[in-house]
């Protein structure tokens, strides 16, 4: 009897230390061992130089950046595996000439509550009306945003996205419920398997594509968040009528990006008729990574009502 007792304590201590192993965490230029010197450098420089500020909402920190001078403010807001920094090279690009505020979401589990968290940094610095850009996940946000807020938004982007939809909800049925009880490194390896197979390829095989998706599977993003996140892109909304509404509407799409099928992309160029579309022949779902000059001139273009 002893020993049928040791031997479950040990299982349950053999299978406890498997599913609570760590992930791994990997150094920055080890990570980034490919990309080029310039690029390694412009993102630290950025980390160093942008303090991040705090305001808390509900119990939860949330954490951003507001850079530039402008009078015109853009709200950035990234994707399911992403962080306020993603977007560094377009914000130094933009803000010589506006305000830009760009955060990482904690793990918070509807769109609602993602909502709250952008209201109270919006408040505490003093923002009433802004433009707002959002890739993937950040692009769904973007759509609720502009279907709550619409007197607050000027312009919108929803970039490599996708509109409220059931199909994404059909097929991550079985895998979204097991998600929440997978093992963090489980996850993260997961990410990272996505990332070589999927996402580097449709990059045109760009290192830093590569290498920023490799740091968040390597510690800098938690299971809680990637949770959240995925909870967030199953958050069903009724879209803004583009008609009845004063937002102007941009849409930028790959014709290849491995994470938005077509059909979603055909759905919600139908979902905002009158927005005006910028498609990037094999751009992949990461273009302002990969493309960052060409992504920051559309940008710049839009913004400047040309």
């Amino acid at each position: 009897m002893l020993t049928s007792i040791l031997l479950v304590i040990v299982l349950i201590m053999v299978v406890s230390g498997i599913y609570f192993l760590p992930v791994s965490r990997v150094p920055f230029n080890t990570l980034y061992a490919a990309v080029p010197e310039e690029i390694r450098q412009s993102l630290q420089g950025f980390r160093r130089r942008h303090a991040l500020r705090q305001v808390q909402v509900d119990g939860v920190d949330w954490h951003y950046i507001n850079v530039g001078e402008g009078e015109t403010t853009i709200l950035f807001l990234h994707g399911m595996a992403g962080g306020y920094d993603i977007w560094w090279q377009q914000i130094e690009a933009l803000r010589q000439h506006y305000r830009v505020i760009a955060l990482t979401y904690p793990p918070v589990h509807s769109l609602a509550d993602l909502t709250r968290g952008i209201i109270a940094i919006l408040k505490q610095e003093g923002v009433v009306g802004f433009n707002v850009v959002g890739s993937s996940l950040g692009g769904y946000l973007a759509q609720y945003l502009v279907a709550g807020l619409p007197v607050r938004i000027q312009k919108a982007v929803f970039a490599n996205t996708f509109p409220p939809n059931d199909i994404i909800v059909q097929k991550t049925r079985i895998s979204g419920k097991l998600l929440p009880f997978l093992p963090e490194w489980v996850v993260m390896w997961n990410l990272r398997k996505t990332t070589t197979k999927a996402i580097y390829p449709a990059s045109g095989r760009n290192e830093l594509v590569a290498a920023y998706l490799m740091e968040q599977s390597h510690g800098m993003m938690r299971k809680a968040q990637f949770v959240s996140r995925f909870h967030c892109i199953l958050d069903y909304f009724q879209p803004a009528d583009q008609e009845a509404s004063n937002v102007e509407i941009m849409l930028i799409e790959a014709n290849n990006d491995p994470l938005v099928e077509k059909t979603l992309r055909e759905m919600i160029k139908t979902t905002y008729p009158s927005a005006r579309i910028k498609t990037l022949p094999g751009a992949g779902h990461f273009p302002y990574l990969n493309r960052p000059e060409e992504y920051t001139g559309i940008l710049e273009e839009f913004f400047n009502g040309n």
